[in-house]
């Protein structure tokens, strides 16, 4: 009886220490599927390729034999740009792209020919060095890269001021599963829609019937829609310009513009759409290149500006997503800055993505040296990068 009643209590035992073992076992696999995946793949980067991730360009820009020096306009065109057409990845490209990932790569109007070399440009530039999520400005409207395209047949829409003033924001939500499920299709990350400014300047030759609507709610109401049928298609939207371009007469794509609203008027106006996006919970908002010294003290772009990104846009309104600026390469930022005090100010002030500088390779370089000097810190780079990777990781990219 007592040699059966040992046997038992040495199985419990041995019971009790395999469940024992299976928890231990079980708790470090846990430890291990907790670990931060964004954080082991930081860990795993080297500078450049970090640096790499906070660039978003377009195509020519890994082309080094091509140089533009024009400000590209509202379709994203200079004359010397759209003569060269570049429509597939080339060999300089290639090369250029070993040294230098990147990021994100947009395409303009002139990159984009037919359904066939637009699918084959998609794939080659899948392949580059940087695993690049891909971009275009597809609003509806005037600013439509690929239903502006007669060679595409999709849906045209007359504007977003058209849509707005329907007063239905479904309305809005129609127009963006249409555009986003076309963009899904051709293989398209991120549509830089909606625009969010709110019209409220009749002297406005930039925004115009970009915007949906004067009246700050209505605006807000079709953004939010917007935002969420890009976002049921596949697509990452990005609300923009803040903090706010409706009420500016001058085109930033060619020069210097500005804003004299105070912070407290904007808050009834202009930040009533930033608002209602970052509560529902965009990925991406794009900087304006617009001055806002009433808020600043300062004659800065907001682009540039850190009382603009980091005081109002990160502290006051709580935003901890992606803030990408808006183009580089434009008027109000070449007139004013080197393409490396452009990269590193940039940064400095608040952005994550450094979008379409003028030269990327400078641009680069300047960023590099910047925190290989100490200007900025590697854990600021590091800040971003994992904003960046956060949503190439929800994208699968």
């Amino acid at each position: 009886m007592k040699t059966r009643q040992l046997s038992v209590l040495l199985s419990l035992l041995a019971c009790i220490v395999s469940l024992f073992t299976a928890c231990t076992n079980d708790d470090d696999n846990d430890r291990v599927s907790t670990t931060d995946p964004i954080e082991e793949q930081l860990r795993k980067m080297t500078l450049r390729e970090k640096v790499g991730q906070m660039f978003y360009v377009r195509p020519e820009c890994l082309d080094t034999t091509i140089h533009f020096n024009k400000p590209s306009g509202i379709d994203g065109s200079s004359d010397d740009i759209t003569k060269i057409k570049l429509q597939a990845v080339n060999a300089t490209m290639k090369g250029v792209n070993e040294k230098y990932p990147v990021g994100g790569i947009i395409l303009y109007a002139h990159n984009i020919d037919n359904e066939a070399q637009l699918t084959s440009f998609v794939t080659q530039l899948r392949s580059l060095n940087g695993s690049p999520m891909l971009c275009i400005d597809e609003e509806g409207g005037r600013v439509a890269r690929i239903a502006n395209n007669p060679n595409f047949n999709v849906k045209k829409y007359v504007s977003m001021a058209a849509i707005g003033a329907t007063g239905d924001p479904g309305v809005a939500y129609e127009c963006a599963t249409t555009i986003g499920t076309y963009l899904h299709r051709y293989g398209f990350d991120i549509d830089f829609a909606p625009v969010a400014d709110v019209n409220t300047n009749p002297e406005n030759i930039v925004i115009g019937a970009r915007a949906f609507s004067d009246n700050p709610q209505l605006a807000a109401a079709m953004v939010v829609s917007y935002l969420q049928g890009l976002k049921d298609t596949g697509i990452a939207g990005c609300i923009k310009h803040f903090p706010g371009h409706g009420d500016t007469k001058a085109d930033t794509h060619y020069g210097y513009a500005q804003t004299l609203k105070t912070w407290e008027e904007m808050q009834n106006c202009e930040l009533v759409t930033f608002k209602a996006g970052i509560l529902w919970g965009c990925q991406l908002i794009m900087t304006a290149h617009i001055a806002a010294p009433n808020v600043t003290g300062t004659d800065v772009p907001a682009t540039m500006s850190p009382i603009i990104l980091q005081n109002k846009l990160r502290g006051e309104l709580g935003y901890r997503n992606i803030i990408i600026a808006d183009a580089m390469e434009m008027g109000a930022i070449t007139q004013q800055y080197t393409t490396e005090e452009a990269a590193v100010g940039c940064i400095q002030a608040g952005v994550d993505i450094v979008l379409g500088p003028q030269n990327f390779v400078v641009a680069f370089d300047a960023v590099v040296k910047a925190v290989e000097n100490g200007t900025i810190s590697e854990e600021r780079i590091n800040a971003s990068v994992r904003r960046i990777l956060s949503l190439k990781a929800k994208r699968r990219i």
